[in-house]
């Protein structure tokens, strides 16, 4: 019972710790405004480890490496704490496929966070602060399937088409992280 209540509060510390470092990257990636409570709270969370790893860790094209690197070091940490703590040994190898994988899983599930979160806002008020944040999120995804999928009565239908096919593509990803795991 207290490893179960401990493997959880380990999963829920590292992945809200790594679902900020990825939101953080991704957010740069996208060139999505950080002059808002949502990417002034994702600065504010992660500085404390990007800013050192920063002056170790030179960026690649463009892309802020430190700060996928470290999500990954932190997932694969998690889940090393996660197995000791249910008296497994996985190697080093699997640990870090797996942590790769959740790394393209958590950036799946905060893109289908930033959909749903733009069309509420598309809905109710599209000028509120938030909504160039996750319009800048969801546009380039977006945009491709806008020249596939036109509005039907005026309704933009693109969403709901990305959604289904994040989760289409969530579930080899699922499969996928079962086979890096070796199971």
């Amino acid at each position: 019972m207290f490893g179960q209540i401990a493997i959880f509060l380990v999963d829920t510390v590292v992945a809200f710790l790594v679902l900020l470092l990825l939101a953080r990257f991704h957010f740069q990636w996208l060139r999505a405004p950080f002059r808002n409570p949502v990417g002034e709270f994702v600065l504010a969370t992660t500085n404390w480890c990007v800013v050192p790893a920063r002056r170790v860790i030179p960026g690649l094209a463009g892309l802020d490496l430190p700060t996928l690197l470290l999500a990954w070091l932190a997932q694969a940490l998690g889940l090393w704490v996660q197995a000791a703590i249910a008296g497994a040994a996985p190697g080093v190898a699997s640990i870090a496929a797996v942590a790769a994988v959740d790394l393209l899983r958590y950036s799946l599930y905060i893109l289908v966070f930033a959909i749903i979160v733009q069309v509420v806002f598309s809905w109710l008020n599209p000028h509120a602060p938030l909504a160039p944040v996750f319009d800048a999120m969801t546009r380039p995804f977006l945009r491709p399937l806008r020249r596939l999928v036109p509005p039907i009565g005026n309704v933009d239908l693109t969403p709901l088409v990305l959604l289904v096919a994040v989760q289409v593509l969530l579930i080899p990803v699922g499969h996928l992280r079962l086979a890096a795991a070796g199971l």
